[in-house]
């Protein structure tokens, strides 16, 4: 049921009746973990009209739905390993994904240079790119094209010119990632789903004949426990999926395999980038170049993991490698340590296949039923979350059924339902529909460059910024808030559920990542309004500082001496 009314807002002051509202009926469904896995369940769920509850132990994205590439790739890799039926599904996935989001994702031309010895030959890339298309159901006027060297470099001039024999040149899509998924989860919210961040699964619950029957959960925020119960549950937990496997008891046959992305940010300032690059390392990987915002930034490594998975550490090993990976593609810029303005770590949890190196393991996603009835999802990437989620929901209605527990929803596809904020009635309508508002908000006392910042971020949720964004600004005046930084602070209170300072600064903005200075500007002024809001004691304060200095910290270390 499609929420209204304004006590209803996915408001983060609303997190514990939403918690109390879960604990006190029986859901249908309950999903743990709250990434784009987690939120495309929750949404599908919601479309159908299942009775759905999300529990996520840290924020909403928090894990690897916000340290992506940010890519909704075609899956142009995949054809390279000759898996075709993930190249047909992923690309044809793709589209939805912008179609129903495009406030969040954008098309975005990318160059794949090719060398002397390098792995991609002009033939077989123009071959394997023609069939990507085809494949992929690209758009016309998205179709490949094949460059000659001098056509190359004038799309990219700080390309290596040494054994530069053309390039392919296609499309694919950048996301942000986090906010990508916060959408998914605001629709998901709006068409009925209770959805709780900060929340850790900490007891599987059992019936006589030890079928899974619920989970004791615990509110990190509050030490409060609560248990909760389903006629199913899935475990979408990402890097976690084999804890939760393993709190069943049924951690057998396949497991998961982390390994590690690692992105590092520069300045446009110091890396002129003009254009996105995918291209491949001596060493047989694959890395990007993607200009953004004003800055470029530049990955993956692609490495076993088997550290902490809520904190990913960034290496000097992993900073020599990028930075030689960046400096032979582009060697006029002999880029530094000191370079660095930013970075990230992110895991991606693979299934594991014995004998591969983790550039080679399949993306391909698996559902795995326990014999107490658990339903793990594992695998997979975010282009095909939608997919997923499709997938993983007639499992659990045919596993019900099989059961004699048939449950009687509609047969709403999420193919076609706008995300939150994606509600243009298609991409075409959107570069009209922005000015229209632009030019709205401008008649508030607020700046062109901030309209067009927030109508982009925004969407269609703009008119909900345009009735709150006098009493966000006069409310940011007492904490000497910017007029941009106190309409998305306010709105990120009210609309997207942030516990956090760090929630704020890095999954509803990205500016930790991408405006590293904007945080050290605003980090003081953010913290005094949430904890004002929030109601925060000295210590609470005092806890969320530190913390966010430490992910200040953390997002630094790719040159420890900033």
């Amino acid at each position: 049921m499609r929420r209204q009314r304004e006590e209803e807002q996915f408001s983060v002051l609303h997190r514990t009746q939403t918690l109390e509202r879960m604990a006190s009926e029986q859901l249908d469904l309950l999903v743990i973990g709250g990434g784009i896995t987690g939120a495309g369940i929750a949404l599908d769920g919601a479309a159908r009209g299942l009775k759905l509850g999300l529990i996520e132990m840290q924020d909403f994205a928090g894990g690897t739905s916000s340290r992506s590439t940010k890519l909704v790739h075609g899956g142009l890799r995949y054809l390279k390993q000759l898996e075709i039926g993930v190249v047909a599904e992923v690309g044809k996935e793709r589209a939805i994904v912008y179609e129903n989001g495009p406030h969040v994702t954008t098309p975005e031309w990318m160059l794949l240079p090719l060398y002397k010895g390098g792995t991609f030959g002009p033939f077989t890339t123009s071959i394997g790119l023609r069939v990507y298309d085809f494949l992929a159901g690209v758009k016309r006027n998205e179709r490949r094209a094949m460059l000659t060297a001098q056509q190359t470099r004038a799309k990219e001039p700080l390309l290596k010119e040494e054994g530069l024999k053309g390039g392919g040149y296609y499309v694919e899509y950048r996301t942000d990632d986090a906010r990508l998924t916060i959408e998914v989860m605001k629709k998901a919210y709006e068409l009925g789903a209770l959805a709780v961040n900060y929340v850790k699964a900490e007891q599987l619950l059992y019936d006589d004949n030890h079928k899974l029957v619920g989970v004791q959960v615990r509110d990190v925020t509050t030490d409060q426990t609560y248990k909760l119960y389903a006629k199913k549950m899935i475990n979408a937990a990402g890097p976690w999926v084999d804890t939760i496997r393993e709190m069943d008891g049924s951690k057998k046959g396949k497991t998961l395999r982390l390994t590690k992305g690692v992105h590092l940010v520069f300045d446009q300032s110091r890396f002129p980038l003009r254009q996105a690059i995918y291209f491949d390392i001596p060493d047989g990987r694959m890395a990007f170049a993607i200009p953004r915002e004003g800055k470029t930034y530049f990955g993956t490594t692609d490495t076993n993991y088997t550290g902490d998975a809520a904190s990913p550490m960034i290496t000097a090993e992993d900073r020599s490698y990028l930075l030689a990976a960046a400096n032979n593609i582009f060697p006029s810029l002999q880029l530094q340590d000191e370079d660095i303005e930013s970075s990230w770590a992110g895991l991606r949890p693979l299934i594991h296949e014995e004998g591969k190196s983790p550039s080679e393991i399949s993306r391909r996603d698996e559902i795995f039923v326990s014999d107490t009835g658990l339903i793990s999802i594992a695998g997979g990437k975010l282009t095909g979350y939608r997919k997923m989620a499709e997938n993983v929901v007639n499992k659990t209605l045919e596993l019900l059924a099989s059961e004699g527990r048939p449950l009687q929803v509609s047969n709403t596809s999420t193919r076609n339902i706008p995300i939150s904020g994606g509600e243009f009635g298609g991409s075409h309508n959107m570069a009209a529909y922005m000015d229209t508002k632009i030019e709205e908000l401008t008649l508030l006392p607020i700046s062109r460059e901030d309209a067009a910042v927030l109508v982009k971020r925004y969407g269609t949720n703009i008119d909900t910024i345009y009735s709150m964004a006098q009493d966000a600004i006069a409310w940011g005046k007492a904490y000497q808030l910017s007029t941009l930084q106190a309409i998305m602070l306010k709105y990120s209170l009210q609309y997207e559920m942030t516990v956090k300072p760090d929630d704020y600064f890095i999954r509803r903005t990205g500016d930790l990542f991408f405006r590293i200075n904007e945080v050290e500007t605003w980090k003081e002024p953010v913290l005094q309004a949430m904890a004002a809001e929030l109601g925060w004691s000295s210590e609470q304060l005092e806890q969320y500082r530190t913390e966010l200095e430490r992910k200040l910290a953390e997002a630094k270390q790719a040159h420890p001496d900033r």
